[in-house]
């Protein structure tokens, strides 16, 4: 298992802010909930890799 190992698992994800100023991300699916909580630096971290990431797919497409 790994990133590339594709899955038929459905999940839904939720992001948002909460009570304690922390920033959460929520994975449900299959009977499970994880919920997963950084502080404000660390989503912004994790959403320049999200965007990276996206960047490197856009521009992978684009050379095809």
């Amino acid at each position: 298992m790994g990133i590339n190992t594709e899955r038929d698992i459905e999940a839904n994800l939720q992001i948002g802010p909460t009570d304690a100023g922390m920033v959460r991300l929520f994975v449900e699916g299959n009977g499970i909930e994880i919920p997963m909580d950084f502080t404000p630096e660390e989503a912004y971290e994790i959403a320049e890799e999200i965007m990276a990431a996206a960047n490197r797919v856009s521009g992978s497409k684009a050379n095809r």
